[in-house]
């Protein structure tokens, strides 16, 4: 099922913990209307802008997140978020465009490294009825999260 020009619900809920584990990971029918309104309002103008966008996770289930250590509340679990990377731009050249360019609720550059511009990932999350436009960076250390605001690279 075609969400936009260039993006798939299949690419959107497609899960490898959910595959190793054989958990379900199919959304509802107010997730797959979550999740194209996060595919036509941000993904698919990235991809119009800079290129091509792989997503790393779209939906997840709450028992997927929960499986990779995450909140059952989370706007993942709701198909209001994805966890990206574009090979035209650095994780951190990502943020910055999309924080100038786009309305989002939340974007975090997570575990980018200085000098290493494909490490990490971005997450960007759409609620048409919460567009805060937070910005954070998420660093990692023993596998918790420490977030600060604004972008760090």
């Amino acid at each position: 099922m075609k969400l936009s020009t260039n993006f798939t619900l299949e690419e959107l809920t497609k899960s490898q913990e959910a595959i190793r584990k054989g958990l379900d990971n199919t959304p509802n029918q107010k997730e797959i209307d979550n999740l194209t309104l996060l595919v036509q309002k941000v993904l698919q103008p990235i991809r119009e802008a800079v290129g091509a966008v792989k997503v790393n996770s779209g939906y997840r289930s709450p028992m997927v997140n929960s499986s990779v250590g995450g909140s059952t509340t989370s706007d993942h679990c709701k198909g209001m978020a994805a966890d990206i990377e574009c090979s035209s731009l650095s994780n951190y050249e990502l943020a910055v465009w999309i924080k100038h360019n786009l309305e989002f609720t939340q974007l975090i550059l997570e575990a980018y490294k200085k000098g290493q511009p494909n490490s990490g990932w971005v997450h960007v999350s759409y609620n048409p009825l919460d567009l805060k436009c937070q910005v954070l960076t998420a660093t990692f250390n023993n596998g918790k999260a420490t977030y600060k605001n604004g972008l760090e690279a």
